[in-house]
């Protein structure tokens, strides 16, 4: 499993919010849907309305979210 750091935005009623999203994921493709899933049932945003602009792979040891410490506690 990866650490990845996912930047964009998504439309929030009228206006576009911004966000900045730290996931494990096994690879993009996995790392994407976790972020549309996320989005949608959080926000209702639909997927054609959520914009990834960038989606790296980081150190687990960068992130300060709580999934990925979590994930990565024992290792």
């Amino acid at each position: 499993m990866k650490t990845y750091r996912a930047e964009g935005s998504f439309r929030q009623g009228k206006t576009n919010q911004e966000f900045l999203m730290d996931l494990v994921a096994k690879d993009e493709e996995e790392a994407r849907e976790k972020i549309m899933s996320h989005f949608g049932s959080r926000n209702g945003a639909k997927r054609r309305n959520i914009n990834i602009a960038t989606l790296q792979t980081i150190d687990p040891s960068e992130s300060s979210a709580p999934v990925v410490v979590s994930y990565f506690r024992d290792n």
